[in-house]
């Protein structure tokens, strides 16, 4: 677009929506909060999967308070904001990967009960936020990769719960760790994905 440059917003861009940002603002809030139930609850229970989703709720409050400080710029500015999000999603799966591998080390199963009860409380949280921003997720890189972290957060929360059944019934941490490669995978998914199409976008203007 030749109207757009790398230090202006595009004459293409329009204004935010007033129900995107409440969105948004709702989604920071309650990331937030989770995020100190979560690494409580995982440092508590021993959970690797836990203590993963909670760190991944603090990377998706900054993510959303990111998203927010960009959403009334051009695209450009969207895009940019949308590859470092793309960037910390992907190094979020990295981390988890080298964490899972500790923790299969140290081969010290958690405490179930805990896992189970805050992972429902998590998926109850992450829930309702997908559904306020499911109408959302085919916009920009920017919506996009905020969609996506609400979706992903919500099948993590179902796998933490599977995890706190398989490690109540085989006594066994693997199910916790098997979750956390699920979770990192989803990360590293996500986050190619988003930087992608943010890479498309910032080679049209």
């Amino acid at each position: 677009m030749a109207c757009c440059s790398c230090e202006t917003s595009c004459s293409t861009s329009t204004a935010p929506s007033p129900r995107f940002r409440r969105a948004l603002w709702i989604a920071l809030w309650v990331n937030a909060l989770m995020f100190g139930v979560e690494i409580i609850g995982g440092l508590s229970s021993g959970s690797v999967s836990l203590w993963a989703d909670a760190v991944d709720f603090a990377g998706d409050a900054a993510n959303y308070a990111l998203s927010l400080a960009v959403l009334s710029l051009g695209l450009v500015w969207r895009a940019r904001a949308a590859w470092l999000k793309g960037l910390t999603m992907a190094a979020f799966g990295v981390f988890v990967l080298l964490r899972a591998g500790w923790s299969a080390w140290q081969g010290i199963p958690p405490e179930p009960l805990t896992m189970g009860v805050i992972g429902l409380v998590a998926l109850a949280a992450n829930a309702s936020v997908a559904l306020l921003l499911y109408a959302f997720r085919e916009g920009d890189a920017n919506m996009r990769s905020v969609w996506l972290c609400s979706r992903n957060d919500a099948i993590g929360n179902i796998a933490v719960m599977l995890a706190a059944a398989g490690v109540f019934g085989t006594g066994s941490a693997w199910p916790d760790l098997a979750v956390a490669l699920v979770m990192a995978g989803l990360a590293l998914s996500g986050g190619l994905s988003v930087l992608r199409q943010a890479r498309q976008e910032l080679a049209s203007v």
